[in-house]
């Protein structure tokens, strides 16, 4: 084979997806993994209307186990794959303290929490969650959290990007749950 077909054919596998996506994390024990869980709904079952644009759009109740030894600070970004302009985000919130392990229903739209943790600004442009509201059909909701090796120091109302960028290579363990909702 030669050396252009051997770079058209790695390009066009990328291209196609066969080679798995790399994540931010730069940890090999890919073992472990944070479970994370809401009292509201199950994984891949539906978010009931009160933490919805079509409710009271409060947050749900999430919950967690304790995340890996090193853990400085955990984050979680709640975005929707299926928005129709692309990734719609819903939620950034970071710096929480490694102790805590849930959070309660209805956080409020603060930039810094008691507990010190910050909020950053969603797609909708606002401060903390916003719940889905999709335009049409059913839209799935990944409730991304990170166990991070750093506090990421981050001013409140940061953006996904943002976040994404201080937590490459500082990622312990991550955990998803996903919610569906349909207007």
């Amino acid at each position: 084979m030669t050396k252009r077909k051997f770079i058209t054919t790695v390009l066009t596998i990328a291209v196609v997806g066969l080679i798995p996506s790399f994540s931010l994390s730069q940890n090999t024990d890919k073992n472990h993994k944070l479970l994370l869980k809401s009292s509201a709904f199950e994984q891949n079952g539906s978010i009931p209307e009160k933490y919805t644009c079509k409710g009271t759009n409060i947050s749900p109740p999430l919950q967690w186990h304790k995340p890996p030894e090193g853990t400085k600070s955990l984050a979680l970004i709640v975005d929707d794959p299926d928005a129709p302009l692309g990734i719609w985000v819903h939620w950034v919130i970071y710096d929480i303290p490694p102790h805590i392990q849930k959070l309660s229903e209805g956080i409020p739209p603060q930039e810094i929490l008691s507990n010190g943790a910050r909020q950053g600004i969603n797609d909708f442009p606002t401060i903390g969650y916003r719940g889905p509201c999709p335009p049409w059909g059913e839209h799935r909701y990944f409730f991304k959290l990170y166990a991070l090796d750093i506090l990421t120091n981050l001013p409140a109302g940061a953006t996904k990007r943002a976040l994404l960028d201080a937590m490459r290579g500082h990622i312990l363990a991550e955990g998803q749950l996903i919610g569906k909702f349909k207007k």
